[in-house]
Parts: C-alpha cells; structure tokens; sequence
C-alpha cells in the first residue's frame, strides 16, 4: 500500500507497511500509478505507452522503485507478528500517572477533566497513597529498570509537598530495587515560585507548561473562578522557569479550538517569547459546544497546517527554528514495531491513579467507573483488563489495517476513540483525518530542513 502527495513541489511516497518514506522525483510519482506488486527487472511497457517522459529516464526511474521493492521499502509485503496478549501472561508496566490533585485553581473552558475533579469530589492525592502507587509500580514494573512518573490534575501544585514527599520515597528506593525513575510534571504555572522551579528543574526530566499563545487566546479560554485571565500571572513564571532549565526538557502546550483556527499565530506568539519547544493541539469536545472543531472545520485546519509548516521553514532558514510537537518525526530512529503496532500502552504499560488510589487505563479515562483496573492501596488489579488494552492495536481497531499512516498514528488516542465513537477500537475519525495532515506535512517540513541543512545541530 503506497500513499503518495505532493507538498510545496516536494514530491512524497509513504510505504504503510514498512512505514518508510520516500523524498522521489516527479517522474516516480506519475510511474507509481501504473504498478502494482509483484515487481519485475522487465520494465512494464504500459510505462511507455502513457508516460510523457524519455525512454532512458522512465527505465532509470523504474530500476529504482525495483531496488526499493527488492529491499523491502516500497510496496512491501505485511509483516504481522504476534501482538495478542492473555491475562495469565505478566506485562510490566513502565509508566504511571498520579493525579495529585483533583482540584485546579481554574476553570478553563475546554477542560476534559470538569475543571479538575474528574467528575467526583475536589480532593488532593494523600502521601500514603503516592507511596503505594511507586510501590505498585515498582512490584509492576518486573524487570524493566526505567519507570516514569508523571504527576498530574488538577494542579499538581496545589499538592506540591506530596510532589516533593513521593519524588524523595521514589529516589530511597531506586538502588535497592535496580530501578531508575523519571519524573514529569503538567503545571498551569499559577502557583509557581522560585522555590516549586528550582525543585522542578532538579528532579523533573520533563515540565509541561500550559499557555495557549496569544494573551486574548488564552485569557478567554484559560481563566480562574473568577472569570479573569490567566496570561499576565503565568507568562513571567514560565518564562523563569524555562530560563533556569538550561537544556532540559520541556514545552510549552496550548489547545486550539474553533475560535482560534489560526493557530500559527499563537504557536509563532509562543516562539516570540523565546520557548523554543511548543506544542499546539486540537481540542476534542462535545460537538454542542460553539467553540468545538468539527468536521466542517477541518479543512481550514489543515490549510493552516500547512501554513504553519511554511512558517517553521521561513524561521529555520532566519536561524530561529523551533520545534512544534506534532511535526516531531523521526523516521530514521522511530519506535521498534511493536511499539508502532500497539500505540501509547494505555491500561498495559501505563496507568493513572487517582487520589484514593484507584487504578485506570489513563489519564483521560479517569472518571469512567468501568474503566476502573485495581486499587493501589489494597493492591488489587484487574489483569484481564490489562490483557484487553494489550491487545487493543492497529489490528484490532476498526480500518487502520488499511491506512497509510498506521504506523506513525496506531490507531489514535484510545480515550477519544471510547469518548466519541463510543468504542475503543473505533478510531475518532476527526482525529484521524488531522493526524495524516500532520505527517503529511512533518514529512515534507524534514525533508526540506535537512536538505538546507537549516535544523541546529
């Protein structure tokens, strides 16, 4: 299966079974019309009956895509290894998200978690229960010695000395159990302070920080109880905070909604106040609500995907190139397979954890009461509904066998998927159709970056 466009006069041929891509000539583009696999060294004369080319450039054009069929990286033929999982079977998990706080100091319009309380009660995350979930994960976690813990909300910061108490617990347990942790945190950055950055650039491998880019953006979605706006109080907090991180890790996240479908402006707002690691994403909301992306609007959002790519182009050649997330592919050190094929691990290899204990696939399944896996107080978890997300991938969902970019999307976001198709397995179609303009235009973006050689080293 071969998915072929052309963008900005680069001319692009994805092979979605090997997940390769291919950076070809014009003439490749129009000869791919007219083959289908097995491919042959004898040149088919159809080639030459409708193709406006020279007789030598169409046979040179045509023994390339043959060195490519014959290597396996255009038209190759579907290697399905054996992803199914049974509930006997122990499947270490890596990865687990605290929900510190189930509270938040705003009431940001578009919030998937009802303005932080997951739909339950306002409540924060107890120590005794933070100790259990590294334990838990620990036990969990079987032989891999890297783990990750994000810490969550809510506002984590609102809970800050039990962010600090599980990091320290965390930390006296590492060498005795042959486990290195890594910690990330999401903060709105409105309780930040010199003390809560200096503790977050010390001990966290990754910080999110969310702002939405322009202060009007921003300040009409992300505001506190009061209704006011939230731009002026974070804005010099993030900007110390990023100041002080040196090289390590971090972006700015903003969410994009109908209001705002020139997004560009805010992702260029963003790199003007110098954060060089941004990332812009749609909001996925009921459709009733007046600012929701809906299928009318995806065409307006692709144009400006596009107009973004160029965007980043015109920077990077000005020597001020900055990284927007979803335009972050690396298709010579991407994911192994198996990574590819099952996704994100939600429920297998990455859990969420309430403040009461509670286990769940996810963050964003949070909430959900059948979703619920185990408790980490009483240690219970539910393995057969590890073994179902296990087996939850590009096989099994609905349609993405048969889509060109399953092994850059494995079948989207499996929250979504349940929230809005009301089936795990049923791809979110709007998410879909964004996400293979995405790659379309990250593709293209890194072909012509590296070709003026414009990425810093």
């Amino acid at each position: 299966m071969i998915h072929k466009y052309c963008l900005n006069g680069i001319y692009v041929a994805v092979d979605a079974n090997s997940g390769s891509v291919h950076i070809i000539d014009k003439i490749v583009y129009d000869i791919l019309d007219f083959l289908e696999p097995p491919l042959t060294k004898e040149m088919p004369q159809e080639l030459i009956l409708n193709l406006d080319y020279p007789l030598e450039e169409i046979k040179e054009a045509y023994n390339e895509i043959v060195k490519l069929y014959e290597t396996n990286t255009l038209f190759s033929k579907e290697v399905k290894p054996n992803v199914s999982f049974s509930a006997n079977e122990a499947i270490p998990i890596k990865s687990a998200c605290l929900h510190i706080s189930h509270d938040c100091n705003l009431r940001c319009r578009y919030c998937f978690a009802s303005t932080g309380n997951f739909g339950g009660r306002r409540e924060n995350m107890p120590l005794e229960v933070g100790k259990r979930a590294i334990n838990f994960l620990i036990k969990r976690s079987l032989n891999r010695k890297n783990l990750e813990v994000d810490f969550f909300g809510g506002e984590p910061l609102l809970n800050f000395e039990v962010v600090e108490g599980i990091v320290d617990y965390a930390r006296s347990l590492e060498q005795q159990n042959n486990k290195k942790f890594r910690f990330t945190i999401t903060t709105n950055g409105i309780n930040l302070d010199s003390h809560k950055i200096d503790f977050i650039n010390k001990e966290m491998s990754n910080v999110v920080l969310s702002i939405d880019g322009r202060k009007a953006v921003n300040d009409y979605m992300r505001i506190t109880p009061n209704g006011s706006g939230t731009y002026d109080i974070i804005l010099p907090k993030f900007k110390e905070l990023v100041t002080k991180r040196g090289f390590k890790n971090y972006y700015v996240r903003g969410t994009f909604t109908k209001n705002n479908l020139d997004f560009t402006n805010d992702v260029l707002h963003l790199a003007d106040l110098g954060f060089d690691q941004i990332s812009i994403e749609p909001a996925a909301l009921d459709q009733h609500l007046p600012y929701a992306i809906d299928e009318a609007s995806l065409a307006r959002i692709c144009s400006e995907y596009e107009t973004l790519m160029n965007k980043i182009i015109e920077r990077a050649k000005q020597k001020k190139y900055f990284n927007f997330f979803h335009f972050s592919v690396n298709s010579q050190h991407a994911p192994c397979l198996s990574k590819r094929i099952k996704g994100c691990g939600a429920g297998t290899e990455y859990i969420a954890v309430t403040p009461s204990g509670d286990i769940y696939p996810c963050h964003q399944f949070v909430g959900v009461p059948e979703y619920i896996m185990g408790n980490v107080i009483d240690g219970t978890f539910q393995t057969d509904k590890q073994a179902q997300f296990a087996n939850v991938n590009i096989y099994s969902k609905i349609g993405c066998n048969e889509c060109w970019a399953k092994y850059y999307c494995s079948g989207g976001c499996n929250a979504n998927n349940f929230k809005f198709e009301h089936n795990i397995l049923q791809p979110y179609k709007i998410n879909c159709h964004l996400q293979k303009k995405r790659l379309e235009c990250a593709f293209v973006l890194h072909a012509i970056l590296n070709s003026e050689q414009s990425i810093p080293a």
